[in-house]
């Protein structure tokens, strides 16, 4: 099976075509104040334009009101929500859009347990993004975790934090994930996307 990729945290115009014409199965626009990716919705909606057909535009958001969510939704061209945060189940599904739900690892990787319950708390997500920040915390760290301590699930995992080009091919024999998420791997500073590191990612994905 071919793992798709997403590249997060895109920024710019340029940036977004850059993920496109790499490869690129999603891009990630974060809604996160407190992230150096940062995007408005006026940002946010430009780029959204430039995204071709069957590249998904995905939207993160970690424990954000309604009403800003709604917001980004009416305004910005979105396929797909991403929940960073401590949202519950019910709160994800009130918005009536696909929607992944990451999960931090870090701490938690001799806990057996974890993994399975957590993910079961989340029937209705598409996939489950694991992250190397702990649970509760902010993703976007650059942090990976041990992947040898990625149980088995019924929904597609999507594999992120401290990925690079030198590593995600280990990452994807270990775990053999649907996807791969990168952001600050593929970076020559934050919210700025490197062509030559974006294109070393990619052909590691694929090799």
């Amino acid at each position: 099976m071919r793992t798709r990729v997403k590249i997060c945290g895109i920024t710019r115009c340029e940036d977004a075509q850059l993920a496109v014409d790499a490869g690129a199965d999603a891009i990630g626009l974060v809604f996160y104040e407190k992230s150096p990716r940062f995007v408005n919705i006026e940002l946010a909606a430009e780029i959204s334009r430039v995204i071709p057909a069957f590249v998904s535009r995905v939207a993160l958001f970690k424990d954000a009101q309604q009403q800003m969510i709604e917001s980004v939704l009416e305004q910005v061209e979105i396929d797909l929500i991403q929940f960073h945060g401590s949202e519950t189940a019910d709160y994800c599904e009130q918005f009536n859009r696909p929607y992944i739900k990451a999960i931090g690892m870090k701490g938690t990787e001799h806990d057996a347990d974890f993994l399975i319950t957590s993910a079961g708390n989340y029937q209705s997500a598409k996939a489950i993004l694991l992250d190397g920040h702990a649970p509760g915390e902010a993703g976007g760290t650059g942090e990976s975790f041990d992947w040898t301590s990625v149980a088995a699930v019924d929904k597609p995992i999507v594999l992120a934090g401290g990925l690079t080009p030198a590593n995600v091919k280990q990452a994807i024999d270990l775990v053999h994930p649907f996807a791969v998420d990168v952001s600050s791997g593929v970076e020559s500073s934050p919210g700025i996307k490197d062509k030559d590191k974006v294109a070393a990612f990619m052909k590691q994905v694929s090799a």
